[in-house]
């Protein structure tokens, strides 16, 4: 049931921030070619740029990092004390084992 809530929250979030990034960015492109100074008009247009990457970059990472947390499975935890690998083939024979 945790799941199922998690997943319609994390789409409605989603859907919530692109929609809300898209509004921003209408918003901007509408002020910056409002401005009459063509240099104020140029880093408007580099700052929305710059904007419009960030906002929907942002939606996508959180929407990957949200189907990740929700659909991801659990893993043990390692039995082995940390900065000590387990033993496997390669460490067998440097522990003393027999080499055949």
């Amino acid at each position: 049931m945790k799941t199922i809530i998690a997943f319609i929250v994390s789409i409605v979030l989603i859907v919530a921030m692109t929609l809300g990034a898209m509004f921003v960015l209408v918003w901007a492109t509408e002020y910056v070619t409002s401005l009459d100074s063509p240099l104020h008009r140029a880093f408007g247009m580099g700052a929305e740029i710059v904007l419009g990457i960030v906002l929907l970059l942002g939606t996508t990472w959180l929407a990957t990092h949200l189907a990740v947390r929700i659909f991801g499975t659990k893993e043990p935890p390692s039995i082995s004390a940390p900065g000590i690998a387990p033993n496997t083939p390669s460490n067998a024979a440097s522990s003393g084992g027999p080499l055949v």
